[in-house]
This record gives C-alpha cells, sequence and structure tokens, in this order.
C-alpha cells in the first residue's frame, strides 16, 4: 500500500501533469503496484520519456528495472509496412501475468490478443506438481476438492476473453501431473487412462471458463 502511494506521487501525477502536457502525440500509463506500461503514439515522445524515467526515479531514490525497462515497437500490423527499408519488428509484451501480441479476430481484422504468459504457466503446473508429490496419498476427494479450489482460482485470473486454450491446456497439464502422482500410490503401478478417467467421472475436475468476458462487461 506504501509503495502505491508513493508510485501515485512520483510517477502517475508527474506522468499527467508534467509529461503529457509537453508530448505531440497521445500517450496512456497503466500501472499496477510497481509495475506499468506506457504508451505513446509518437516514437519521438516515448524516448524523450524513456530518457528522463531513470532521473525522476533517481530524485526520490528509485531505479528502473534494468531488464523490463525497454522501448518496443507495438503499433498494428499494417501490410505496407513489409516495403518499408527497416520495418518495426513487433514485440510481445509481458504484463501482469499476461502477453500480450497482435492477432487476428474472426473477422480477420487485427487486434490485441492475451494469453497466459509462459513462465507464469509453467510455474503454475510445478506448484500443482509438488502439492500432488507432497499429498499423493490423502484420500481422493480431498485431492479432488483441492485442485479444484486451485483451478478455478487460476481460472478466476486468467480466464479472460481469448485466453480459452491456454485455460484448456492447463487443465489438461494438470490431469497429467493427478494420473502420474496417483500413479505412486500403487508402488509404480501404471494407472491407465481408462482406470484414471474412472475416477474423474467420480471426483471431475472444474472445466476451463473465461470468467471475465468482454461480451459482458459492462459498458
Amino acid at each position: 500500500m506504501l509503495s502505491n502511494i508513493y508510485l501515485h506521487e512520483v510517477l502517475d501525477r508527474w506522468f499527467e501533469a508534467e509529461v503529457e502536457p509537453r508530448l505531440r502525440g497521445k500517450a496512456f500509463l497503466i500501472r499496477f503496484a510497481d509495475d506499468a506500461v506506457l504508451t505513446f503514439t509518437q516514437q519521438e515522445d516515448a524516448e524523450r520519456v524513456m530518457e528522463v524515467l531513470p532521473k525522476r526515479f533517481e530524485k526520490y531514490g528509485l531505479t528502473v528495472h534494468p531488464e523490463k525497462t525497454r522501448l518496443i515497437w507495438f503499433g498494428k500490423p499494417q501490410k505496407p509496412v513489409k516495403e518499408m527499408p527497416s520495418p518495426p519488428r513487433w514485440e510481445k509484451i509481458n504484463f501482469l501475468g499476461f502477453t500480450h501480441y497482435w492477432g487476428r479476430s474472426r473477422k480477420g481484422t487485427w487486434v490485441v490478443r492475451r494469453k497466459t504468459e509462459s513462465g507464469r504457466f509453467t510455474r503454475a503446473l510445478k506448484s500443482i506438481t509438488e502439492w500432488c508429490r507432497r499429498n499423493r496419498h490423502r484420500p481422493l476427494c480431498d485431492q479432488q476438492r483441492i485442485l479444484s479450489l486451485k483451478l478455478n482460482g487460476h481460472y478466476s485470473y486468467y480466464g479472460i476473453t481469448g485466453n480459452f486454450r491456454c485455460l484448456s491446456r492447463f487443465l489438461q497439464g494438470v490431469r497429467r501431473i493427478w494420473r502420474k502422482w496417483l500413479a505412486r500410490r500403487s508402488r509404480g503401478q501404471p494407472l491407465s487412462w481408462e482406470r484414471f478417467q474412472l475416477i474423474l467421472q467420480r471426483y471431475p475436475l472444474p472445466p476451463a471458463r473465461i470468467v471475465h468476458s468482454y461480451c459482458t462487461a459492462n459498458p
């Protein structure tokens, strides 16, 4: 909470009062705790802010992250750009556990899409693996209950429009991990998928679902 208050004065209010009025194009800032993304319509504006931002932070005893703080091109892809002498390279943005990237909508137009960041995805499955390893001897009903809570928690955060494929992959990963460690209960005897499907019928895991849908969002 204290860091939020501090950065509100150091970054948010400064950007609104001092930076935006001096820019040639439009810009906006998105910040959550100590993570922030600043977007600009003009490259010149971005470069100027990139130059003064470390000085602003240093004035208040702060530093920017040397690896995360960088300029990237994130303009909408356009066909004519391929004909440019030095066409920009579109990069992806990792922010708050999501990878933001340009993709095609169902109508074929360019839209910003979001998926679970690969590092977060891997860490979440590793956490499931560790839990199943430590708790494989607990009753199946207990394991099913806890794993369901973990899955629903994952869906509650990452269940946004366009990310269903990653949610489904995560569910499949949890099922594989659970099957692996249940097999260890029987002294290494293999647990066939047929037998495991019978277990899932009695102790089902919650299916992947979109929790935060753009279609149902309030205007």
